[in-house]
């Protein structure tokens, strides 16, 4: 006989298992592709507006949509919004973002917006991993920013 707590436990197992779905036609179900930016060292601010930014952690991972960070703020919970700065460099001649506030349209590399948790995963007793989608996002910047990430490895 499985007892509730056990089923529960064996659910959870089960759901933390990354799963990419496939379907018949071969197509991913993924929206988005991740990037893997650990290796280059990029940080990520808590934007406060007038008072400037004050950082918030390295990016692991990053997609169109959203973006995974490690930090050591441990006071991030799963279904919070908070405002974020994220300044990327230019790769290949790209820029990952389009100012569209004046006349014509401008590169640049920074894009200030809300970031929603999805996932606060503890690492050790120092660091957590946040994941969370970049809710915010013109659609111009989103295309420009597939387009940058493009030239970037892909994530496992």
């Amino acid at each position: 006989m499985t007892t509730l707590s056990e089923r529960t436990s064996e659910r959870t197992k089960e759901q933390s298992r990354f799963r990419l779905t496939v379907e018949p036609s071969g197509a991913e179900r993924r929206e988005h592709r991740r990037h893997d930016m650990d290796e280059r060292g990029l940080k990520m601010q808590r934007w406060d507006g007038q008072r400037g930014g004050s950082p918030l952690g390295r990016i692991v991972d990053i997609s169109a949509g959203g973006i995974r960070i490690r930090t050591g703020q441990k006071n991030i919970r799963p279904d919070q919004q908070i405002r974020v700065r994220l300044e990327l460099p230019v790769y290949a001649g790209i820029c990952p973002f389009v100012d569209t506030s004046g006349s014509q349209m401008a590169p640049k590399r920074e894009w200030t917006g809300w970031m929603s948790i999805a996932r606060v995963q503890p690492l050790n007793d120092k660091q957590v991993e946040v994941a969370g989608r970049l809710v915010d996002m013109n659609e111009m910047d989103r295309g420009m920013l597939g387009l940058y990430l493009s030239t970037q490895p892909l994530a496992a």
